[in-house]
Parts: structure tokens; C-alpha cells; sequence
């Protein structure tokens, strides 16, 4: 069984490492297409897949084909490549804003699709991916496509119309949390520790946090309060936090990624 990559950009290499190092598909198993020689030939010598520019050939060669381009080339690609689409294959979709009503109209014959969303801490292995699927998809292809994404990180099934709020939710949010992380390096550069070190002690000080969130089974709420000593430094903080209105500066952003994901 082969398994394409339409689309040989940074999610596709992303996915790709998992997939190889989980042995999920091995690189003989793989071919990607792009209309740009540096990404294909960037994937191909980094991976050892077979590359193309031809999107046709990749979908007559390929069982299962990831559609990784960005939305709006997505109707340009699927006209491009629906003569050449079996009735067997399966598309997993990586694609903001496009649902599955609309992919089923553009590909004009019963295909089975999955839409994913999934985010770049993909890159290692501790990606978050929001998948749904049409009804063409059985329980069998389901379980494939959880296969392949899982080797990149964590995979939720949810319903397609809690697709656009994934995208704010984790699709985006590791801009934030990037954000988040080089301000309190900031801080701590002005407060005199070195740049390096200031990146350290906030990227540790972030992933610590949320593996406990994941480990601990704790409330959010709960574990903050565990930090916050009366009169102490952290609800000092947490004030100030409060005061700039940091908590609905996240939440007004998640919404935003959602609000944009849906129109595309």
C-alpha cells in the first residue's frame, strides 16, 4: 500500500518524520508531488520518498493520498487530479476551512475523505490533530488514517463542525504559546539572565506546565491556585495578568483563528 503527499511544504515533512521513524510506512511506501523542485527535492533527500511534479501521477500510484496544499490552490488540485481518482483510494485532508460537503462537490463522485487539523509540534512527534470523516469513510479507513496521524503526535476524532474551533485551538495556538514563551524570555533577559537561557527556562517552564495539566487529570483552575501563595509572587502576577486582560486576549484569539478558518 502507498501512501502520497500532495503539497511537499513544512506540515508534509512534519507528518513525514513521524510516519518514517514510527515505521507506519516505510520510505519506499511514500511518494510526494509539488509544483516546486526545492520543496519535493528538500523532502526527497531528507526522507528518501519518491517525488513528482505531477500530482496525477502521485494519486494513479497512491492507496491513500494526503492533500496538503494550501486552501486556495485546494479546488485547482482536486479539478487537476478527480479523473485519476479510484473509488478504493481515501483522501486525508490538510487543509483549513474547506469541509467535507464542499471537497465532495469539487471531486463531483463519492470519495472517501477525512479532514484533519493537525499543528506543528507535529514536527516533534508531539503534535494535536482534530480529524472527522464522510459517511464513504468505513471503520477500517478510520483506523488507517488514525495510524498515520498518530505518528506524529495525538489524534482526536471529533464532529466536523468543531473543525474551525480546533484550528483556534490547537491548529494556531502554538503561535501563542510562541508568543508567550519569547515574552517571558524578554523578561528575563531585562531582568539579566542570558538569552539562552532565558528561552530555556521559559520553553521548560511551558511544556512542564502542560504535562502536568495532561498527567495530573487536575483542573486548570486547581493547578494555578496551587502556585498562588497568599500575598506571594505568583498571584502578584496573576493579577497583573488579570489587569492587562491576558485571559481574554487568548480566548478573543482562539475565536479569531476559528472565525478566519471557517471563511477560507
Amino acid at each position: 500500500m502507498k501512501l502520497g503527499f500532495i503539497g511537499c511544504g513544512n506540515m508534509t515533512s512534519a507528518m513525514l518524520g513521524g510516519i518514517i521513524e514510527n515505521k507506519t510506512y516505510l520510505p519506499e511506501e511514500i511518494i510526494g508531488s509539488d509544483i516546486h523542485a526545492p520543496n519535493r527535492e528538500k523532502l526527497e533527500e531528507q526522507y528518501g520518498i519518491t517525488v513528482t511534479a505531477e500530482n496525477k501521477e502521485l494519486v494513479e500510484q497512491a492507496d491513500i493520498v494526503v492533500l496538503s496544499v494550501k486552501p486556495q490552490f485546494c479546488e485547482e488540485v482536486i479539478k487537476e487530479i478527480k479523473e485519476s481518482v479510484r473509488e478504493s483510494q481515501m483522501f486525508i485532508t490538510v487543509i483549513p476551512g474547506k469541509t467535507l460537503e464542499w471537497l465532495e462537490k469539487v471531486f463531483e463522485k463519492p470519495v472517501k475523505l477525512v479532514r484533519t487539523m493537525p499543528n506543528t509540534p507535529a514536527m516533534v512527534k508531539e503534535g494535536m490533530t482534530g480529524i472527522s470523516c464522510n459517511d464513504y469513510v468505513i471503520e477500517e479507513d478510520m483506523e488507517k488514517a488514525i495510524a498515520i496521524l498518530s505518528g506524529f503526535g495525538k489524534v482526536g476524532q471529533v464532529s466536523e463542525n468543531l473543525m474551525d474551533i480546533v484550528t483556534g485551538v490547537s491548529g494556531s495556538s502554538p503561535a501563542y504559546v510562541f508568543l508567550f514563551i519569547e515574552a517571558l524570555a524578554d523578561a528575563a533577559v531585562a531582568g539579566g539572565m542570558s538569552r539562552q537561557n532565558a528561552y530555556q527556562f521559559a520553553a521548560q517552564s511551558v511544556m512542564g506546565s502542560a504535562k502536568l495539566v495532561l498527567e495530573s487529570g487536575k483542573h486548570p483552575g486547581e493547578l494555578k491556585d496551587m502556585v498562588c501563595s497568599p500575598g506571594g509572587t505568583t498571584i502578584g502576577a496573576v493579577r497583573v495578568l488579570e489587569e492587562k486582560g491576558f485571559r481574554s486576549a487568548v480566548f478573543e484569539a482562539a475565536m479569531e483563528a476559528a472565525r478566519i478558518a471557517k471563511s477560507l
